[in-house]
């Protein structure tokens, strides 16, 4: 019988205490500032010098390009840019290798998507990623 009343102590304490729950849908999560989600890509800045698809652990990324149309400018222009985010484990490895920050990490997460298919994303849908984008201080 002290069993009883020792729980029932415990949830009487319990139901007195602030929340800790969040209205998820409505209010954003709060998250910490080194917290890495999915990528945003600037092709502009590209160089195509595929470190980042060289460096992936998983092999989820293929990067494509060919020569500028322009002879008179050196180098290439992106053609192609894929991540599968099916295999993606968001190591931050190719924003690190980046010469030109063409590739940064944000801090959206939501990817949930009904279809394993929707989860391989190009180059038009990393440049509109521009939800909730990571600020990063170089010290």
């Amino acid at each position: 019988m002290l069993g009883v009343f020792k729980g029932l102590k415990y949830t009487l304490k319990q139901l007195s205490r602030e929340k800790v729950t969040y209205d998820y849908p409505n209010e954003p999560l709060p998250l910490p500032d080194r917290f890495r989600g999915i990528q945003k890509f600037y092709p502009e800045k590209c160089i195509v010098c595929n470190q980042c698809a060289q460096i992936c652990p998983t092999d989820c990324i293929q990067l494509t390009g060919k020569k500028h149309p322009d002879p008179t400018k050196k180098g290439k222009i992106i053609d192609t840019y894929d991540i599968n985010f099916e295999i993606c484990i968001l190591c931050d490895l190719c924003t690190e290798v980046c010469p030109t920050e063409a590739i940064i990490m944000t801090n959206n997460f939501e990817l949930a998507e009904y279809s394993r298919d929707m989860l391989f994303k190009n180059l038009e849908w990393l440049d509109e990623n521009d939800e909730n984008i990571r600020q990063v201080n170089k010290a």
